[in-house]
């Protein structure tokens, strides 16, 4: 195939030997008509095929480009490729773009993206939420503009961005806990990453709580400890005062006891997440076990019923079983006055879950109180739980081994009238 060069120096002879030829058969001005005409055809197709071109460059569609002869085919060929590879580049580059955007709206995290001037270029549906932005109508706004507490106007302007900034009480609802950190990237472009930290600022406050509870319930008993030794250490007692104060100090030492079992029982059933087993546990043996246990407690002060109206085994850890009855038990018996009755059950209801309840017939529990029983060291009366001896952790310990075998732990209580506390296991914990 002959090049354009080549092709355009062959019409040129053409064109000369057409007018030689002409000229000296028709005269001079037929032979220049001649050539021109000569020259006229590939001009004209070559105009023909630039409105072509240009038809094809104002459409959009690569199939769409006409197919012409001769040294044309190669020029639309090559510019038909060329358009081809660039719609595929910038397809793949649409896609990919596309996957980083769907990736940055799946982040648990707050995105904003900001220019050298704090203007937001883009930001994810999270960070929208945080800070109730709106990307199509703050787009190219300054970030301090909408974000106006001022600790984070000033870590904005300091450009002091090593350390996190912590904002509380944040978002439309005024609850959030927020970290934020500003990343500098590109050409003076900052990546703005925000994470809740609502949960992690709760557990932190929950674990302050619990360590300054923790540290209450031991001081008491320690500082009585510490009188009672100082006294005897300082007086010559008699044997009957020695004895007396023997027995408070082993009271409150008992005291102490109870609480480090209660949190060592907490903290192994915090750290294991797992079910229970499957052990047989025969309610019937249990039942008389905490018989026992509960006329002991209660020295002849309570009327008791125990009932056994099913005969099934509960499958579960029996250790953890018997903590979590004799905590029921034991709280019934500590809150309910004396010369009241106490009705302890198992049976199993119409739809095959076992259900252990203990009714009393104490005080009752007002209903604002009743969501929070089963927090660690929380008492409806502080005064009257210290008296009795209880710990505050013992329905905490219910809670947790109630989730271990897939238990509800319900409360019903009406004030002045008493309380039920149940443990409904579900029917695959049932057997036989």
């Amino acid at each position: 195939m002959l090049s354009v060069i080549s092709r355009f120096i062959l019409l040129i002879c053409l064109a000369f030997l057409a007018a030689y030829i002409a000229s000296s058969n028709l005269g001079h001005y037929y032979g220049v008509a001649a050539a021109i005409s000569v020259l006229a055809v590939p001009l004209i197709y070559s105009y023909i095929n630039l409105a072509r071109l240009r038809r094809f460059t104002l459409s959009d569609s690569v199939e769409s480009m006409p197919l012409p002869s001769g040294y044309w085919e190669e020029i639309f060929f090559r510019l038909q490729r060329l358009v081809r590879n660039l719609k595929q580049q910038i397809l793949s580059i649409e896609k990919q773009h596309n996957r980083f955007i769907e990736a940055f709206q799946a982040s648990p995290n707050g995105i904003v993206m900001l220019d050298s001037e704090d203007h937001i270029e883009w930001c994810n549906a999270i960070a929208e939420r945080f800070f109730g932005l709106s990307f199509k109508r703050d787009a190219l706004q300054r970030i301090n503009f909408l974000i106006r507490r001022p600790e984070f106007i000033q870590y904005l302007y300091k450009r002091a961005f090593e350390d996190p900034l912590l904002m509380e009480r944040m978002g439309p609802s005024s609850n959030l806990s927020l970290m934020l950190q500003i990343f500098p990237f590109g050409d003076q472009r900052h990546l703005l990453l925000v994470q809740d930290v609502t949960d992690l600022q709760k557990a932190d406050a929950m674990r302050r709580d619990f360590v300054a509870n923790v540290s209450h319930e031991m001081r008491t008993p320690i500082t009585v400890l510490m009188g009672f030794l100082e006294t005897m250490q300082s007086l010559d007692l008699e044997k009957s005062q020695q004895s007396q104060y023997f027995e408070m100090m082993m009271s409150q030492a008992q005291r102490m006891k109870s609480l480090v079992e209660d949190l060592l029982t907490l903290a192994n059933l915090e750290a294991n997440t797992l079910p229970a087993s499957l052990e047989k546990i025969n309610i019937a043996t249990l039942m008389a076990l905490l018989k026992n246990d509960a006329e002991a407690l209660s020295q002849g002060r309570h009327a008791f019923s125990f009932e056994v109206l099913n005969q099934s085994y509960l499958l579960g850890e029996e250790r953890e079983i018997l903590s979590a009855f004799g905590n029921l038990v034991s709280n019934a018996i500590r809150y309910t006055p004396d010369i009241a009755s106490i009705h302890v059950t198992w049976s199993v209801n119409e739809h095959g879950e076992g259900e252990f309840s203990v009714a009393d017939t104490g005080p009752g529990i007002a209903s604002e109180h009743l969501s929070r029983l089963t927090e660690r060291f929380y008492r409806v009366d502080r005064s009257r739980s210290r008296d009795t001896g209880g710990t505050g952790l013992g329905l905490a310990i219910v809670k947790h081994i109630a989730n271990r075998h897939q238990a509800q732990l319900i409360i019903n209580s009406t004030p002045g009238q008493g309380s039920t506390f149940t443990l409904r296991f579900p029917k695959e914990r049932i057997s036989t």
